[in-house]
């Protein structure tokens, strides 16, 4: 079935709302277009719903209009290498966009911020499929897509410091995950500036970003108790990788945290446990990198 509208001249004409069509037909297309394994098409819709959004045009019906994007975050939710991903991943994008433009302008309830949350962290942890580029579909990237979304709801008021917890456990549960490979599309860094955006907030107290770091900074050792799995880089790589992440973003990161010094401090510490090959006293010698 074609399209009820051509959105490549929608998108050459500034983004302008066709008036010949109905808002709410125009949003049911570009929402089952989220899935498309078109990958033309899939970022097409994604740039003309979050155009829309930024520019208010769902100010009026912003409740529901992320109420029904956020039911895409568990279509085929559980299957892995299929296209369903496409609509689970691209979703998240579009209810970061609500949640980003209700902390703009204040059109939705604290709750309802609450629930998308909720929505979005049982996706987050559900989801099987961790592909980044797929060839001839584009992007899949849902850890990344998921990190975004989870940076759009650290910004928001509405979440104080349980809900800024919650984002950084369900980031360290899933950080902390044995994946099917080691993420190599910028997931890392998008999941570290998810955190960096809790961060800023100061809400969450020291202590308990001391400790939950430290659950990661675990993970990102080798064990010495005999149950490495034989890649010991699958088991380390994403916590690693997550890790020097967080350090960069806070060591050079134009817009400093509270206590910075003191979290940029705690993980070079945890880096240095995490690879001492390379970053322990210069008098000691680690031996060869673990995996060699």
């Amino acid at each position: 079935m074609p399209p009820i509208v051509d959105w490549r001249h929608v998108s050459a004409a500034d983004f302008r709302v066709p008036t010949d069509r109905r808002l709410s037909d125009l949003t049911a297309e570009l929402t089952e277009l989220l899935g498309t394994p078109d990958s033309e098409a899939r970022e097409l819709a994604l740039a003309v719903l979050c155009t829309w959004i930024e520019r208010g045009v769902y100010d009026d019906l912003l409740p529901g209009m992320g109420d029904g994007i956020a039911t895409g975050l568990l279509t085929g939710i559980g299957e892995r290498g299929t296209d369903s991903v496409f609509r689970r991943s691209f979703s998240a994008l579009v209810v970061a966009e609500v949640i980003d433009r209700d902390t703009r302008r204040p059109r939705v309830t604290r709750s309802k911020v609450h629930e998308w949350g909720d929505r979005l962290a049982t996706w987050f942890l559900m989801e099987r499929d961790e592909r980044g580029y797929v060839d001839k579909r584009g992007w899949a990237h849902a850890i990344a897509h998921g990190a975004d979304a989870f940076g759009a709801l650290a910004r928001s008021p509405h979440c104080g410091p349980g809900e800024l917890l919650v984002v950084l456990d369900v980031i360290g549960d899933r950080v902390t995950r044995l994946p099917e490979a080691v993420w190599h599309s910028g997931e890392p860094d998008r999941l570290a500036m998810a955190t960096v955006h809790v961060l800023r907030r100061g809400l969450v107290p020291y202590e308990l970003v001391e400790s939950w770091l430290e659950r990661i900074a675990l993970a990102a050792r080798p064990r010495r108790d005999g149950t490495d799995t034989p890649n010991v880089y699958l088991q380390t790589g994403n916590p690693a990788s997550y890790l020097r992440a967080l350090y960069l973003q806070l060591a050079l990161g134009p817009a400093a945290p509270p206590r910075r010094t003191d979290l940029v401090l705690l993980l070079v510490e945890h880096l240095r446990r995490a690879h001492p090959a390379y970053l322990g006293p210069s008098h000691h010698r680690a031996g060869p990198p673990a995996g060699d």
